[in-house]
């Protein structure tokens, strides 16, 4: 007969799960072991297997349950509907409020993913990709110039790098606010985009050959 789960079964679980980024955030994915993970926890091995079965399925749960947050997040605060700008704005700020007190889960997905199986890594990425289908569509709004070209995914990801990477910098008592951020990527992705197509298109290699 299969063990009954404890009624706090789920936020036990989300407890393992937080103090478990932050280790696989400071030692790394070799040296946050599942010894050093229970005893963070509080709980023995034998009750941290009740949880998870090995640790690429407690990284693979770590950087799921943070991608569902960040979708839902996302998902809240488009408003197709709005001003362009307006979109982006709220985008990127419910974003940047998303990774509040979140760093290592955050750090966790960029730096860790590739341990995972080719499966695992799959399915997580395809939950990266509905985020920037959003932030895409929402980057038309204010360059419908760039559909159909090759410089809509550049665009869209160079957001993404403002933002993902701010974690390695941003303070939250510094004198510059997330909001203050949002707002700040938002003008840039704004101003950067209003001339872009005035850029010459990168030459693909094979073509760049061919005319030597």
């Amino acid at each position: 007969m299969a063990r009954p789960r404890a009624n706090n079964y789920d936020d036990k679980r989300r407890a393992i799960l937080d103090r478990s980024a932050a280790l696989f955030s400071e030692y790394g994915h070799d040296r946050a072991s599942m010894n050093r993970i229970a005893e963070a926890c509080g709980v023995s091995k034998a009750n941290l297997y009740h949880y998870y079965k090995d640790k690429d399925q407690l990284l693979f749960d770590v950087i799921r349950v943070h991608l569902e947050d960040l979708n839902q997040v996302v998902e809240a605060a488009d408003q197709p509907d709005l001003a362009p700008q307006a979109r982006v704005r709220e985008l990127v700020g419910a974003l940047l409020e998303a990774y509040r007190d979140a760093d290592a889960q955050h750090s966790v997905q960029i730096s860790s993913m590739r341990f995972l199986s080719d499966e695992q890594q799959t399915a997580l990425k395809n939950m990266e990709r509905d985020l920037v289908r959003v932030f895409s569509s929402a980057v038309l709004g204010i360059a419908p110039q760039l559909k159909d070209t090759t410089m809509l995914k550049p665009v869209t990801m160079s957001l993404f790098g403002m933002v993902n990477w701010h974690y390695l910098w941003f303070r939250n008592n510094g004198p510059f606010s997330r909001a203050d951020y949002a707002d700040l990527v938002t003008k840039l992705i704004v101003d950067g985009t209003r001339d872009l197509l005035a850029v010459p298109a990168p030459v693909p290699k094979r073509a760049a050959a061919r005319r030597k």
